[in-house]
């Protein structure tokens, strides 16, 4: 792992880069232009993190990197994304939004969606609720009127670009995400900080949610990590992947991805009640560009995929019973983009097996 964030690096020479070992490449918030030839030529490369930079185009030989499994190139200066990123066989997770294409994408999707507007005088910050890569998280009282106050939850941004990209980028991926049972949504965005810190206003999660995992250590690089006491039965998986596929559809059918399709992401409790959380990650989908939209999503199929695997690999339910979802990961695994399920078609069949599980129990007892 090589991290160089935050550096003003504008130039990288073709012999800097250790090709043969590395795994996990940062170069967030620096001013390139161009990347080396060379970074064609790491062939166990599978996180590669350049948010932040003034990239107008990636080197085409990065197509070689068979093992990128997670991309940010969000705030750059891409004027299109590149057809070769779609042939990567195992890349899942992809940020690409505050770019030129991207943001020409994202104005016209938010100019439908207005975004209420939040004093900061009208906020109460009390404890803190939690932490992650791009800000803090509180539980706040919000003093909507004369006569009613109300329990929120305030994300503050640490600064004006997080490793994923944009903190603006986030809020409008937010506000367009709509209603979901598996999403919180947004009250709005916070106005007036003495400090012209920017922030947003969500409903207050409840409290017995739990994320599903941590994130990825520094040894299991692009994995999430998890108990090791960990098990899940047959009707959680069933239930955690049916709420996870349907949110996602529900997503791409607003415009957008969401780009970090993690564990780490998923809140659930012993009701099997879900959440996904933080947009950080999410990118716009080209209205415009059906072809282009479809391996999108099927880059995010790819995600379900591992997330998927990991639910399956600690389901205490037998091989036997569990094979028809491992049926469906495989499908949402297959090293050709085009061929992968999108998430309606996911969220069918998970249905399906739900409800075919429900009846087998119900016959049974």
């Amino acid at each position: 792992m090589i991290g160089f964030k935050s550096n003003k690096i504008n130039h990288i020479s073709e012999s800097a880069i250790p090709t043969q070992a590395l795994r996990w490449l940062i170069l967030t918030d620096n001013a390139l232009s161009k990347l080396p030839n060379s970074i064609g030529d790491c062939q166990h490369m599978q996180k590669l993190m350049l948010a932040g930079n003034q990239l107008k185009k990636l080197p085409e030989n990065l197509r070689n990197c068979k093992k990128i499994e997670l991309l940010r190139i969000s705030a750059n200066q891409l004027e299109s994304l590149p057809d070769w990123l779609f042939s990567l066989p195992k890349l899942s997770w992809l940020a690409y939004a505050g770019n030129p294409f991207s943001d020409e994408i994202e104005t016209k999707l938010i100019a439908q969606q207005p975004i209420a507007i939040i004093n900061w005088t009208d906020l109460q910050l009390q404890q803190q609720l939690g932490e992650g890569a791009s800000g803090l998280i509180y539980q706040a009282q919000w003093q909507v009127d004369a006569f009613t106050n109300k329990a929120v939850a305030v994300k503050m941004f640490k600064a004006d670009l997080t490793s994923d990209g944009l903190p603006r980028c986030e809020v409008h991926a937010t506000a367009l995400a709509g209603q979901h049972p598996n999403l919180l949504g947004l009250e709005g965005i916070v106005s007036q900080h003495p400090e012209g810190a920017q922030g947003m206003v969500m409903p207050l999660m409840d409290a017995d949610l739990k994320v599903l995992a941590d994130p990825p250590s520094f040894e299991s690089c692009s994995r999430d990590v998890y108990n090791s006491s960990t098990k899940f039965t047959l009707e959680s998986v069933l239930n955690i992947a049916h709420s996870i596929a349907s949110v996602v559809s529900h997503l791409h059918a607003q415009g957008i991805t969401h780009g970090d399709l993690y564990a780490h992401n998923v809140l659930t409790n012993s009701n099997d009640d879900v959440m996904l959380s933080d947009f950080g990650g999410a990118s716009f989908l080209p209205e415009d560009n059906l072809a282009q939209s479809h391996h999108l999503q099927g880059i995010e199929s790819h995600a379900f995929s591992c997330l998927f695997a990991e639910l399956l690999t600690r389901c205490d339910a037998d091989n036997n019973t569990t094979a028809a979802l491992w049926a469906l990961q495989a499908q949402c695994a297959q090293t050709n983009n085009a061929k992968r399920p999108l998430f309606n078609v996911i969220e069918d069949k998970l249905n399906l097996l739900k409800q075919a599980h429900l009846t087998q129990s119900t016959t049974n007892v």
